[in-house]
């Protein structure tokens, strides 16, 4: 090894006359010193091995020599073990807190729905879709989500009002201009009419329309909101005509889908449940001189002539 060699330099230089021993002891530590720091010469230890090297010294004449075999003469030597880990420091300081990350994603909103025990024949049953409303008919909508801040649940009426009538009648005080009848015109506008299709709607256009057709004298009973509109159980009197989007909840219900709640899925499959009829049901939603009907014997949505003929069936929300 080339600090090995370098060793024994330092040895013969001793036995001259021009160094002292001293100072051959001193410049040999320094030899071994720099050898074992040296990375890559030939039997050199790198700095960063954890192989130690044990140098004998003599404790006479102060003069290291290296112990191949790690072992010293205990009488006369020192041993000296070097490169040998030491204890473990101190932990350091803390560093310096990091920059804040990016803000995440806004979470989803939580429902604000608490279900009611409102149902049932005793009337202290949880509501939930299939059971007895407080009307007396059963719940076929449920509003998880908390969408409405003026109801949780629509009830379907237990029987049909009507097998068969008219969307509407001849007024002519009926209609967008108040001077056509209610068959070839909107009962609103055609803006309000728009916002009498979705979930929630349904009462107001009922009594948009019933409006309407008591500015003309029109007897409730030749036109399917003022049936809707008269409905009544020992338990309710607010029943009113389905908008287009509840008539398809309850087709979801009444042909047993099975399908999620909600306007974005149209109703489909199932079988009819007993209580409803194959035949086409009218809602309380308008476009312009045709209204829309839902066919429950093949679930279909139709835009069809108001002095068509149709099923009515009324539902209430709460």
């Amino acid at each position: 090894m080339l600090w090995e060699i370098y060793a024994e330099r330092m040895i013969l230089l001793s036995k001259s006359r021009s160094y002292s021993r001293r100072s051959v002891g001193v410049m040999l530590v320094v030899g071994v010193l720099a050898g074992l720091t040296v990375g890559g010469g030939v039997g050199v230890i790198a700095a960063s091995s954890t192989k130690t090297v044990t140098v004998c010294a003599n404790k006479k004449t102060n003069m290291l020599r290296y112990a191949k075999n790690g072992k010293c003469v205990t009488k006369t030597e020192t041993k000296v073990v070097v490169n040998q880990t030491g204890a473990r420091g101190a932990t350091g300081l803390r560093g310096a807190t990091g920059a804040r990350g990016a803000r995440g994603a806004t979470g989803a909103a939580g429902s604000s729905f608490t279900a009611r025990s409102v149902c049932g024949s005793d009337g202290t049953t949880l509501c939930a879709v299939g059971v007895q409303g407080p009307g007396g008919g059963t719940v076929f909508y449920v509003d998880t989500e908390g969408r409405y801040s003026d109801f949780d649940y629509l009830e379907v009426a237990p029987t049909d009002a009507s097998s068969g009538v008219a969307w509407s009648t001849t007024t002519p005080d009926c209609g967008l201009l108040a001077d056509t009848d209610c068959r070839v015109a909107f009962v609103t506008t055609s803006g309000e009419a728009l916002n009498h299709v979705a979930i929630g709607t349904g009462r107001a256009a009922t009594a948009a329309i019933v409006a309407r057709h008591d500015a003309g004298a029109v007897d409730k009973g030749d036109y399917a909101a003022g049936i809707a509109d008269e409905y009544t159980t020992p338990t309710a009197t607010d029943w009113f005509l389905p908008s287009k989007d509840e008539l398809n909840e309850m087709c979801k219900y009444a042909r047993n889908t099975g399908q999620a709640a909600g306007a974005g899925t149209a109703c489909s499959g199932g079988t009819l449940r007993s209580g409803f009829s194959s035949a086409s049901y009218w809602s309380s939603s308008d476009v312009g001189a045709y209204a829309w009907f839902q066919r429950f014997y093949n679930n279909l949505q139709i835009a069809t002539f108001k002095y068509d003929s149709g099923y009515v069936r009324p539902v209430r929300a709460f």
